[in-house]
């Protein structure tokens, strides 16, 4: 068994970070950025899980986007829905479980049943896990956590003495182990807001790839640079 083969993180993380200053450099809008970013997610992503990696969490859109201009949102849930409807053979085909992670509101109706929809159609494929960040962040995954944690305390459902990192965990948007690989594109140094709880221990990579031009190959990259570090996890 080769090293590669040995070292595979079960868990990774991208922040699909560049899309519109991709389109902005090739003087496009920014919405072509985005469905280019689309296309990369699809190719790579299916690489990723096919390397052996379990579970891949990508950051399609945080709450913080919703900032951004009402044509920009627009265009992007509409994307999200045609690519949650139209790829759904493509995830099936590759046996790939999708599951999404952040709050529902003020998601549209049109996009929340897209994505049950691709959930529902999925739910059975077991080569590997795709979670969608869309309307996500990490700060509010844990102030909603703590929420169900209050409200289940309340109701005589749980012993704040049985609380540890594992059964927090199971208050999260979806109980997924940490995340071992964390890359985010464009050569940003920033974490934005993604998934902190399960990025504890994350090794992290800052290739200065803009995501639309973030291939196999360039991933292949992250991964070897993974697979040189010695994760002590606080020990020595």
């Amino acid at each position: 068994m080769n090293k590669e083969s040995k070292n595979i993180p079960d868990h990774v993380g991208i922040i699909m970070d560049g899309n519109g200053r991709w389109a902005t450099k090739r003087g496009l809008s920014r919405s072509l950025g985005h469905l280019e970013g689309s296309k990369t997610l699809e190719k790579t992503g299916i690489h990723i899980l096919k390397k052996g990696v379990k579970i891949l969490s990508v950051f399609a859109f945080s709450t913080e986007n919703f900032k951004r201009s009402e044509e920009e949102v627009t265009y992007l849930m509409n994307l999200f829905i045609d690519m949650f409807t139209k790829k759904c053979k493509e995830f099936k085909k590759n046996n790939v479980k999708v599951i999404f992670s952040g709050r529902k509101s003020p998601l549209r109706s049109d996009v929340l049943d897209a994505m049950d929809k691709l959930v529902e159609d999925t739910k059975n494929n077991t080569k590997g896990i795709l979670n969608i960040c869309l309307n996500y962040g990490g700060q509010e995954e844990l102030i909603d956590a703590s929420k169900k944690i209050a409200i289940d305390y309340q109701n005589g459902k749980l012993d704040l003495d049985t609380l540890n990192k594992e059964s927090f965990a199971k208050y999260l948007y979806n109980d997924l182990p940490p995340i071992d690989l964390l890359i985010r594109t464009s050569g940003e140094y920033r974490i934005s807001n993604f998934m902190l709880y399960q990025m504890a221990y994350s090794e992290m990579t800052f290739p200065d790839t803009l995501f639309p031009d973030f291939t196999p190959k360039e991933f292949d990259i992250a991964l070897e640079e993974y697979q040189k570090r010695n994760r002590r996890f606080g020990g020595v």
